[in-house]
């Protein structure tokens, strides 16, 4: 089966500059953390092709000039200009990676509207090929339209402040099947989802610590074809549990939570976007990592190798070796994709 996985590396509004410039090609341990992600995506192997979206020239430049991953190819790698928003990205580079597409695209026909893509962001440090290829296998057993990732509390309290270092603060959905966080994993058929415009908004205002962000997704919530009531509800006692938990009130933060479940998130999402959606839960965590300041920069460059090797060692317990070798030699290119419409 026919697997594309596409990494957003665009630098549009929707992505967080850090020490002013676009995150995906921050230098952690030596490599540019999209290479970094590029190089993972060689060695899972229900992924046949990587396409990445973003500053093309810098991109594909960035990707040459990385002797590790140029090592590591055994995959075609495409570059491809990036659109006006986030959601064009994704939309538009799926309609150019079917076979025999134009340069400005085409839609699916016949069993082409059922075609998967893995969609994952590009600032994903401590990703491991396992934890990819679990998240992958599950959604896919899912048999929904729409998976989005999600990992444990328990997976991602090695990332914490230890002995006196620094760790990552990190923020989680409180609900009645436990404390997990989005995991930057997104197993999609991009022709089944309804409202699939809704992924724009949702994603520029994921920062639920901050209160205008907040806001602005719960009045979308409410507004919203498919959304309503009972969805706002849901996320408010998301947000409040949250809040509660912050706050180290983990019994107020507890009894909130089991008034929402997964069951509960799949069919108010299915709704809201016009699909069949699925949580899929996996165990490693270092998905859950990006990077989305200069504090979890520089923690994360301090503590990389040590966090890299912890990863490796819990796939590996988890799931076995890695199925695919970290260096086959280079037997495919990388290679700049013609667009129309592209900027």
């Amino acid at each position: 089966m026919r697997l594309p996985a596409i990494v957003t590396a665009g630098d549009g509004k929707a992505s967080r500059a850090v020490y002013g410039d676009a995150k995906v090609y921050l230098d952690v341990a030596g490599r540019a953390l999209v290479a970094r992600t590029v190089g993972v995506l060689m060695r899972v192997p229900e992924v046949t092709e990587v396409w990445v979206v973003g500053n093309a020239e810098r991109l594909e430049r960035t990707l040459r000039e990385d002797p590790e991953l140029r090592a590591s190819l055994v995959k075609p790698v495409f570059v491809v200009p990036q659109y006006g928003t986030l959601y064009e990205n994704a939309w538009l580079t799926f309609r150019r990676l079917l076979p025999g597409a134009p340069p400005e695209g085409r839609d699916p026909v016949g069993a082409e509207i059922d075609q998967a893509v893995l969609y994952l962001s590009a600032d994903l440090p401590f990703a491991t090929p396992q934890e990819i290829s679990a998240f992958v296998q599950r959604a896919l057993a899912a048999d929904c339209d729409y998976g989005l990732g999600l990992v444990t509390e328990e997976s991602l309290m090695p990332f914490y402040p230890t002995h006196g270092r620094p760790g990552i603060e990190l923020a989680y959905f409180n609900v009645a099947d436990g404390r997990v966080r989005q995991s930057n994993l997104h197993l999609v058929r991009p022709a089944r989802m309804g409202h699939r415009w809704y992924i724009e908004d949702m994603y520029e205002h994921r920062y639920q610590k901050e209160l205008f962000h907040a806001l602005a997704l719960a009045w979308r919530v409410l507004t919203y074809k498919g959304g309503g009531l009972r969805l706002l509800s849901y996320f408010l006692i998301m947000h409040v549990a949250g809040l509660a938990d912050r706050a180290r009130l983990r019994s107020f933060a507890d009894a909130l939570r089991r008034l929402v479940s997964f069951a509960r998130i799949d069919r108010a999402c299915s709704q809201l976007l016009d699909t069949r959606f699925r949580l899929i839960v996996t165990e490693v965590g270092g998905c859950g990592i990006d990077i989305d300041s200069e504090r979890d920069a520089d923690i994360a460059r301090e503590r990389f190798e040590e966090w890299s090797k912890q990863q490796t060692q819990h796939a590996a317990q988890l799931h076995g070796p890695a199925l695919l070798p970290a260096s086959a030699g280079a037997s495919t290119a990388i290679e700049r994709v013609a667009t129309a419409s592209s900027r």
